[in-house]
């Protein structure tokens, strides 16, 4: 089911619990039957006692004008069933039952949804009412019933408009006379009829709002969901090679937040994706040397005699394999680092004596090559949340940048600082410097600018690049700036967000 049927569904069906108020116009109009049944017995008790009491002379011209003023119908029978006296026949009729063929079709239609409504009500069958063609008092059953058992007997039919029909039969003294009222009750027709339009009005009113409303809603939510379905869906088959993604700036609710994080993450995928590509490319490239020429080392090898020479080719052969094997771990580092932070959990560490234990074991091993290793920590702990494997091998990777550029018995200066809820870690050489203009490509994966007198090929050029990726899963930045100090030398700066105690 689409989200724009849910909707109208929704809204529909809280509009069809107020649509069910119409069952209660049943009770409505039960209580106004009731209370004219009520009315009809008192009428009829009424006149019986007034006729009881008038002399059998007076009693036309009394029927008569209490079945004109009360708009009646007065049938009087003796105790045999007769029929004495009838005020339609004394008097003009007080009333007429409306013929439905002559009505409009609008009758029709009232009608209609009056007998539409009885049956969805379960209101009970009512007789219809029908003229006896005999003017006696067997047409008439309540009568019967009445002088059984003494008492008023309320009975109620449908006139041939559906218009309700009461009739009362009592008796009259102590002869054996029986009365019998009639009344047709069109004004309860007409109440009912009036009280369920105009709550028929309001529902179909909020139908149609409610209705509107559901589609302007699902318009603003489906239609910027199918687009960025679209874009998904392109994003997915990968047919275009930029995708644009919605973002939705106008909208500052919960779908245009969706767009914009969706576009943003389209963008970091199409930049992964990017990255990968020349990722690919860089190390297809960086291998196809040292394989060239290992290659023509080993191919060179069958054709020379001279021992000098083969030496010199193998130790090239060797060189080159070394090269590919530091190449090659370097690449599996680098592809797979940014998975494994995703999934490494950090702890908080003391940055401070990380630096300190790290200084500590260079020093045991000779690594730092006679260079003069300075520490400006600072007291205290300098503490920041990370993996601390990971952070160990930043460091490593810039000590050893300073020290591959410092000359022997140079100084590389270690300074730690903290601003603004940072944690700032410079690296400071005493070798030539980095350009303006190179400071960002050295952090490029494969650049390789070396010191003079180093060994081809013993640094990959990931180093520094992995530094950064590791550095940027901590939310941390890495730079290449001027020295703090204003000597000549490279610093490469790392920051760090300072953990919360």
């Amino acid at each position: 089911m689409s989200l724009t049927t849910r909707i109208l569904a929704v809204n529909i069906v809280a509009i069809t619990l107020v649509a069910g108020s119409l069952f209660y116009l049943d009770s409505y109009r039960n209580q106004l039957l009731s209370e004219r049944s009520k009315l009809a017995r008192s009428e009829a008790l009424i006149i019986a006692d007034a006729l009881a009491e008038t002399p059998r002379a007076e009693r036309p011209p009394l029927l008569a004008r209490i079945g004109t003023e009360q708009q009646l119908r007065l049938r009087l029978y003796d105790a045999r069933g007769h029929q004495i006296a009838d005020s339609f026949l004394l008097a003009d009729p007080s009333f007429t039952f409306k013929d439905p063929t002559r009505e409009p079709w609008l009758q029709d239609a009232a009608r209609l949804l009056d007998r539409s409504m009885n049956f969805a009500v379960g209101a009970p069958e009512v007789a219809r009412y029908v003229e006896a063609a005999i003017p006696t008092a067997d047409a008439w059953p309540e009568v019967a019933e009445a002088q059984k058992r003494g008492e008023a007997i309320v009975r109620q039919r449908h006139a041939p408009d559906d218009t309700p029909v009461f009739t009362a039969a009592t008796p009259v003294g102590e002869r054996g006379e029986m009365l019998l009222t009639t009344r047709n009750a069109t004004d309860i027709t007409q109440k009912v009829r009036d009280a369920r339009q105009t709550l028929a009005i309001v529902v179909g009113i909020a139908l149609a709002f409610s209705i509107l409303l559901s589609l302007f809603l699902a318009r603003t939510i489906v239609l910027p969901l199918k687009a960025l379905v679209r874009a998904a869906v392109r994003v997915r088959l990968g047919r275009d090679r930029e995708v644009v993604v919605p973002r939705l700036p106008e909208r500052g609710d919960e779908i245009g937040m969706l767009a914009r994080a969706f576009s943003d993450m389209t963008a970091a995928l199409r930049q992964r994706i990017d990255a990968t590509e020349s990722f690919a490319a860089d190390v297809a490239h960086e291998l196809k040397n040292p394989l060239a020429s290992l290659r023509s080392a080993i191919e060179s090898l069958e054709k020379v005699e001279d021992p000098a020479l083969r030496r010199q080719l193998t130790e090239i052969a060797a060189h080159d394999v070394r090269r590919i094997d530091r190449l090659v771990t370097e690449i599996s580092d680098a592809s797979r680092i940014d998975a494994e932070l995703s999934r490494t959990a950090f702890e908080p560490l003391d940055i401070a004596a990380l630096v300190r234990a790290l200084a500590g074991e260079r020093a045991q091993r000779g690594a730092d090559a006679g260079r003069e290793l300075v520490l400006k920590l600072g007291k205290g702990r300098a503490m920041v949340m990370g993996d601390a494997a990971r952070l160990e091998r930043v460091l490593h990777n810039l000590l050893d940048n300073a020290v591959s550029f410092s000359p022997p018995g140079g100084r590389i200066d270690v300074q730690l600082t903290r601003s603004e809820g940072r944690i700032r870690l410079t690296v400071s050489d005493a070798g030539p410097g980095i350009p303006a203009e190179a400071r960002e490509k050295v952090f490029e994966r494969f650049h390789s600018v070396r010191p003079d007198g180093e060994d081809f090929g013993s640094h990959s050029g990931l180093g520094l690049a992995i530094a950064r990726t590791i550095v940027d899963a901590h939310e941390g930045t890495l730079a290449a700036c001027d020295r703090p100090d204003g000597k000549p030398g490279a610093c490469l700066m790392l920051e760090l967000p300072e953990a919360l105690a």
